[in-house]
């Protein structure tokens, strides 16, 4: 009976070990080896900022940029106007997903931030600031466009990869969204490259040419 619970509570406790290891933030250290991450980083307090400011163009320079200085690959995406959703594929082994994800994001908020006060968006900029902790300000930190932490989810299988596309790809047209009526033709995903062959404002590696 002992060896029996002894089990039972093992094997619980392997299910929790795979839900931590699959709802991943910031604040835990990811692996190191090669592989697929679905990806998402959300404004603060789920502002707009993306639609207000028009700074798409920002997570496209992101991507250009992972891809030039690292080599990561973008293999599917959704900009929504409060948060982007991004499939990527790391070739190598040598790389901190953490300070990659950090990096990008340090990158967009700088420059959404600008493009704020540029705009005269006062409001918006003081609850930016209000958002700043003192263990922040310290460091120099002076707006949170970001939530902190970000979700990252290992893909292994094929199947668990298609249906991340299929959500992301979903998430315009579904839900309190609707931001448009055909998934196809929101420029700001990777939806017309794949069911149109169409490339829009970027063009992701496909997943079938993944090595």
């Amino acid at each position: 009976m002992i060896l029996i619970v002894f089990h039972v509570r093992r094997i619980v406790e392997s299910i929790e070990e795979c839900l931590l290891y699959l709802n991943m933030s910031v604040r835990t250290q990811h692996g190191n080896e090669p592989s697929l991450y679905f990806i998402t980083y959300t404004c603060y307090n789920w502002l707009h900022l993306f639609s207000l400011t028009n700074s798409y163009d920002l997570v496209y320079k992101s991507f250009d940029y992972l891809k030039s200085t690292a080599q990561i690959k973008v293999t599917a995406y959704a900009i929504m106007p409060n948060h982007v959703h991004a499939i990527l594929f790391f070739p190598d082994t040598n790389y901190n997903l953490n300070t990659i994800i950090s990096n990008a994001k340090r990158f967009i908020a700088y420059e959404i931030v600008n493009r704020l006060k540029q705009s005269n968006e006062n409001k918006i900029l003081q609850q930016l600031e209000d958002g700043v902790s003192d263990r922040e300000k310290k460091k120099g930190q002076l707006h949170k466009v970001f939530r902190d932490s970000f979700d990252a989810k290992p893909i292994y299988t094929r199947k668990f990869l298609l249906q991340k596309i299929k959500y992301m790809h979903l998430n315009p047209v579904k839900g309190k969204w609707k931001l448009i009526n055909d998934l196809r033709e929101y420029e700001h995903s990777s939806a017309p490259f794949y069911e149109l062959n169409k490339t829009m404002h970027y063009e992701p590696l496909h997943y079938d040419e993944l090595c």
